[in-house]
């Protein structure tokens, strides 16, 4: 099995450009996200454009490697780490964004704006050490 770089790049790309997007927002009070219905709507569909790519760049690198698809989207970040893509920690923490994307894609139950913000305000390093964590383990792959 060969991961296919360039599908991982682009996906990686996607992630980038939606995370400048969506940056803006991050920096606004608090008060001015929950007032704006547009503003949440903005954010809460570029978070999971980004948390979607996030899990596909994931299960194609897992089963790229000759693993078997983990059972879930959480227990797929965790994988990552085993493979020594992500650090232990950082993929526990992050593992937690498949909540909120299953929550904003499936709407389980209402969605808290606030908790939205404060979604956007970790995903603004996370996801860049996210993409970092994956372009390692590329250039890894290139040996030097």
């Amino acid at each position: 099995m060969t991961v296919d770089r360039e599908l991982v790049t682009r996906k990686l790309l996607l992630i980038t450009q939606d995370l400048d997007a969506v940056a803006p927002f991050a920096t606004k009070p608090v008060s001015t996200f929950l007032e704006s219905r547009v503003d949440r709507a903005v954010v809460e569909r570029l978070l999971e454009r980004v948390i979607g790519r996030m899990i596909d760049v994931k299960y194609h690198l897992i089963t790229e490697c000759g693993h078997p698809p983990p059972s879930d989207y959480h227990a797929s970040f965790l994988k990552l780490a085993e493979l020594g893509i992500l650090d232990h920690e950082f993929a526990r923490r992050i593992a937690r964004c498949a909540g909120l994307r299953n929550r904003l894609v499936h709407e389980y139950e209402e969605i808290d704006p606030r908790k939205v913000f404060e979604s956007l305000q970790a995903a603004r390093d996370d996801i860049v050490t996210y993409v970092r964590s994956v372009e390692s383990y590329f250039d890894g792959l290139s040996g030097p």
